[in-house]
């Protein structure tokens, strides 16, 4: 490919953003582009990683050096996720899916250069860069910077504020004309063009992909199971997560499937190839299609079925795990794998068994409770006194600052989510045994008593999936901040569930989930 401006059509395809778009230009004028893609190595990379994968094989059709960094640093640096050894761990399994996948896509891998973050980010020189980066950054940019990308907590942790500094740093430590990420990503590209200069350090050409939605409609995670398949799933899992899949007839804005058509099937054919709908005489037979487009034309006068768009896609996502799926035969890797990302339910210690601080989902005591009696609180405008039955012999005295969302009519004889081993704590002179869950965002300042499952009862114990078994702690101890450590991982998902790691809080007896009204996305405290 010697035009410059095929390469760089070739580079920004798909994109839907380009920070640095003249040096792009200037750059590919004069000389081939190096660029990095990093990733964080926390939970385990699904299909939607064939999104990055298919543009890094764009960008080595376009000539670029590409390298790819697994942030095992940066992954410590958020909320710690996951310690050291097993960070170790997990790095070596991104590595092994990583080139996994680049080969069942047909990308060479001795065109690629990897490095894992801690080769560089260790060192005398770096290190002293972290600090002259601190001491030219605000708190308040570092936080901006990483508002979409780190886990947002109401008591951030140090560690937090210097990661989007660090991913700066990067693009001079690995020496490269550009940084490829999502467009999540995109307040730290922008703290890095501003930053870098001030250390004497160039600014980079940043390129954003999209943000894809996941099978369920909403952004493709890696902690919620049935909105990603797993590069190891079988063919009976496919078929069953993609049979749940959203995909409504006519919708091409918020549609997962077809999502993955147009920035992995499309990119990946080769010239000559067409996508093809496989589908009975009696509904038209069966259709091709050369460009994604025509592909998105049809579906949207709903010419292609929502069942036959699946099942075409089934069949290109099965084709794309089989090479993955024979590398990790290796008993080596089977091995890595057990080791990288144990089975919820067999973590060490067994859900705060003795001799163990495992901090894991079962110490929490969740109950569904029923408000039988609400009053404003004496000394306080914003809080509410509820009496709460929670399946004890007497109600429990509970404080809770929702007077400002909640009119007190509603308050009276309603189901709520209670938490009910927090140490007991004066709250303006009375004590409250226990906390009422709620979705919460700060900005604007929103809160939601999360709703209890369809046919519970009050005392009706809540668990989360995966951890139902072991029983929670008296008290949860406050000096080991239990509760804040399972707290920063408790949120309500895209479609309105209340969920731990992805993983659903329901009913112990019936499995019925705890749910939200209105608030997607948002923390519960």
């Amino acid at each position: 490919m010697e035009n410059w401006q095929e390469k760089k059509n070739l580079i920004t395809r798909n994109l839907q953003e380009v920070l640095g778009d003249e040096k792009l230009t200037e750059i590919l004028k004069q000389r081939d582009l190096s660029l990095y893609w990093g990733t964080a190595t926390t939970g385990r990379p699904h299909v939607a990683y064939f999104v990055p994968m298919s543009k890094i094989a764009d960008f080595l059709k376009a000539g670029c050096e590409v390298t790819i960094l697994f942030a095992d640093l940066h992954a410590y640096l958020d909320n710690m996720k996951a310690p050291w050894d097993l960070l170790a761990l997990r790095t070596q399994y991104y590595e092994a899916a990583i080139k996994a996948m680049l080969t069942s896509i047909g990308v060479s891998l001795e065109k690629l250069k990897f490095v894992r973050g801690t080769e560089y980010q260790l060192s005398k020189e770096y290190t002293l860069d972290v600090y002259r980066m601190s001491s030219v950054i605000t708190e308040h940019d570092a936080k901006k910077a990483g508002a979409e990308v780190v886990k947002q907590v109401d008591h951030p942790l140090l560690s937090g504020l210097l990661y989007p500094g660090l991913q700066a740093l990067d693009e001079e430590y690995l020496k490269v004309d550009a940084q490829f990420g999502g467009v999540d990503q995109r307040k730290i590209f922008t703290l890095a063009e501003k930053y870098l200069p001030n250390l004497g350090y160039a600014k980079r050409v940043h390129l954003m992909n999209p943000m894809v939605p996941g099978l369920t409609g909403g952004k493709m995670s890696a902690s919620e199971e049935d909105s990603k398949i797993d590069l190891l799933d079988n063919p009976a899992a496919v078929k069953k997560k993609l049979k749940k899949a959203f995909c409504e007839p006519g919708n091409i804005t918020e549609n997962g499937i077809l999502s993955f058509t147009k920035f992995v099937i499309f990119p990946l054919m080769k010239a000559d190839d067409k996508f093809l709908i496989c589908r009975a005489e009696a509904h038209g037979g069966n259709a091709e299609y050369s460009n994604f487009e025509d592909l998105e034309a049809a579906f949207a006068k709903e010419e292609i079925h929502p069942g036959d768009l699946k099942a075409s896609v089934e069949a290109a996502i099965n084709k794309l795990l089989a090479p993955i799926q024979e590398i990790f035969k290796d008993p080596k890797l089977v091995e890595l794998t057990k080791k990288a990302y144990p089975p919820p339910s067999k973590v060490k210690g067994n859900l705060g068994s003795a001799g163990t601080d495992e901090v894991t989902p079962s110490k929490l005591d969740i109950r569904v409770g029923r408000i039988v009696e609400v009053s404003r609180h004496p000394d306080a405008d914003a809080l509410y006194v509820e009496k709460i039955d929670v399946g004890e012999s007497e109600p429990r005295t509970i404080v809770s600052g929702l007077v400002n969302f909640v009119p007190i009519e509603e308050m009276q004889n309603r189901d709520v989510v209670v938490l009910c081993n927090l140490k007991p704590a004066k709250m303006r002179g009375v004590e409250s045994k226990g906390m009422v869950l709620c979705a919460s965002i700060d900005e604007p300042k929103q809160v939601e008593p999360l709703t209890p499952p369809k046919d519970s009862k009050p005392g009706d114990r809540i668990v989360i999936e995966s951890y139902e078994t072991g029983e929670p702690d008296d008290v949860l101890n406050p000096k080991k901040k239990v509760w804040e450590k399972l707290q920063a991982d408790l949120k309500t998902s895209e479609d309105l569930l209340a969920v731990w790691q992805g993983n659903k809080l329901v009913n112990k007896v019936n499995g019925n989930p705890v749910t939200t009204k209105s608030m997607k996305n948002a923390p519960i405290k």
